[in-house]
């Protein structure tokens, strides 16, 4: 499985801590962060689809799917972490970085250590469950392209 860049992590804790994910039987929608669309993760088995651009074109589960193997308890999940991302706009915020998730994510850790949030360690539970996630035995595929509007 190709890794997706760990900031992916925090923008999967972002999904969980806003309550933008329905999970069902083989499948989940996922609310994008601005709430102008919504993706759709399916799995069995091993074998889990997106049609988040970043699974779809990159090839690497993108944080939708990441939420999911959450949520299924494949991957490590503290909620009072999670919830120091909530309300995070990673779209505007990726956006005003080019792209550049790790410049992204500097900016939001900032926030938090000013707000008193031990950052450190945050950082060391992100890199654990990076961890994690490469240790699962995945296929991750394009889903079906199309994403509902909202």
């Amino acid at each position: 499985m190709k890794m997706p860049p760990p900031e992916k992590i925090p923008e999967a804790y972002s999904a969980i801590a806003d309550n933008r994910i329905e999970m069902g039987e083989g499948r989940a929608l996922i609310k994008s962060t601005d709430g102008k669309k919504i993706y759709l993760v399916e799995w069995l088995e091993n074998v889990y689809s997106s049609n988040d651009n970043a699974t779809y074109w990159q090839g690497y589960p993108g944080y939708p799917v990441i939420a999911v193997l959450m949520l299924q308890n494949r991957l490590p999940l503290n909620p009072e972490d999670a919830a120091r991302f909530k309300g995070v706009n990673w779209s505007k915020l990726n956006k005003a970085h080019k792209n550049n998730y790790t410049a992204a994510l500097e900016e939001v850790m900032n926030r938090l250590k000013g707000e008193g949030v031990d950052v450190e360690r945050l950082n060391q539970v992100i890199a654990a469950t990076y961890e994690a996630l490469a240790g699962l035995n995945l296929d991750i595929k394009r889903g079906k392209r199309k994403t509902a509007q909202v």
